[in-house]
């Protein structure tokens, strides 16, 4: 089939680019991934604790799989997920907190998440289930700090553009339960810990923090964080920083007997999509799917690469995808996510450039604390952005994105998905008509 036919005008564009990115997210479900790879029941207890936006999910996935086995009666447990990310689940109790400033929800739900794991045995299993947000949603304080110390600090790590890396690098060594503490309080029992990554990297220690993972870095490395980004550190935290020893070593006899399973990533979804469209007759390009840096940066420097390839000869139209995690340094008092300010960028750059069209979403749905997943974008939008009398500089400006694609109609609504790899994000490139 020619491929040129699925595009025959920006509504068709925008409808196959919805659907592109609804078929990535949908194959990193947890409801399709989890059930073959669980483990067989324990002789003794299985206790389910987890944290993420697609923890409720999880559980769900996992209690129907259970359910199967004739081994429900010896499950239990509780999940904290983000608000309005919930599932229905029978035995496993789902918590909501906010995301991503942590509150007090959050703090009780870890502290039950401790109290359900401590005094089992040998005989028992924990299984841990973590994604993307789990660490603002389990924001269990070390002892001598406070709730709102953590809450200050987080806010103004996310506001200076900081990577995840050293944003859960400071909240591990802030934390009760983080960094691999809920394993270790979870000893004897063995711990299975599944994860769906939203880390550029996929480095299990760094999803949600790793709760349930021995940890590498150092208190001396979250203070060097804190004082690179020039973020005040008050002297009680501090002194944790300097003298905390609480965290434990990769050799701790509570992670002898445990097991590690990535369910699902950002290279998963693009690899979904990337499928789909060669079977419709396009040629693919994956620029990454660890892509970090500041949103708009990313956005401009791919526009330049679409235009590139606009003027490249070619018969088939050209599919540019790319995952990961930007960053957004705020210096407005706008609306947006990192998604609608990537496209802002892009969109600056291309100014209406012919059969150059895009897509950016986060994949669980929802785009920084807005209600959208995030925007698409084609050549019609400058006319369209010029005639309402936007202004991109000034929008990237007061990091207003979410306006800005708003105004134009142009945001995805999709509610919140129940997965979570991050950044999805498309370019699609059509041959030229001259």
């Amino acid at each position: 089939m020619n491929a040129l036919t699925s595009f025959a005008d920006s509504a068709a564009v925008r409808t196959w680019l919805e659907r592109l990115a609804a078929s990535a997210v949908a194959a990193v479900h947890p409801a399709s991934l989890l059930p073959d790879q669980l483990p067989a029941p324990p002789a003794g207890r299985t206790v389910v604790v987890g944290a993420g936006k697609a923890a409720a999910a999880m559980a769900q996935a996992l209690e129907q799989a259970w359910q199967a086995r004739d081994a429900e009666a010896a499950l239990s447990g509780l999940v904290v997920t983000r608000y309005g990310h919930a599932e229905a689940c029978r035995r496993i109790e789902v918590l909501e907190a906010s995301h991503p400033m942590p509150d007090e929800l959050g703090e009780q739900a870890a502290k039950r998440m401790l109290d359900a794991v401590r005094g089992l045995g040998e005989d028992d299993l924990v299984i841990s289930l973590i994604s993307g947000g789990g660490s603002a949603l389990m924001a269990l304080p070390a002892e001598g700090l406070t709730l709102r110390q953590k809450q200050t600090l987080s806010k103004e790590l996310l506001r200076c553009g900081a990577p995840i890396r050293e944003i859960n690098t400071v909240r591990r060594h802030l934390s009760a339960i983080k960094g691999g503490r809920l394993a270790v309080a979870a000893h004897p029992a063995r711990v299975v810990t599944y994860l769906i990554s939203d880390v550029p990297g996929d480095d299990p220690t760094l999803i949600a923090s790793g709760p349930t993972l021995p940890d590498d870095s150092t208190p001396a490395d979250a203070l060097a964080i804190l004082d690179a980004r020039g973020i005040e550190v008050p002297d009680s935290v501090r002194r944790h920083l300097v003298s905390d020893s609480s965290a434990p070593h990769r050799d701790d006899p509570g992670f002898a007997r445990d097991e590690t399973v990535v369910l699902a990533r950002a290279a998963d979804a693009l690899e979904a999509a990337r499928e789909q469209a060669e079977r419709s007759g396009l040629e693919v390009r994956v620029l990454g799917d660890d892509l970090e840096g500041e949103a708009r940066d990313l956005g401009r420097t791919q526009g330049l690469m679409a235009l590139q390839a606009r003027d490249e000869r070619r018969e088939r139209p050209l599919l540019m995808l790319s995952g990961g995690e930007t960053s957004v340094t705020v210096r407005g008092d706008g609306r947006g996510g990192r998604n609608v300010e990537y496209l802002l960028g892009l969109f600056e750059t291309l100014e209406g450039a012919e059969g150059v069209h895009a897509l950016a979403i986060d994949s669980d749905g929802i785009d920084g604390s807005e209600d959208n997943a995030g925007a698409v974008i084609g050549p019609e939008c400058w006319q369209r952005a010029q005639a309402a009398r936007l202004s991109v500089a000034d929008h990237l400006a007061r990091n207003d994105a979410y306006s800005f694609f708003s105004t134009l109609d142009d945001l995805i609504v999709t509610g919140p998905t129940r997965t979570n790899v991050n950044d999805f994000r498309a370019i699609l490139v059509l041959p030229r008509t001259v």
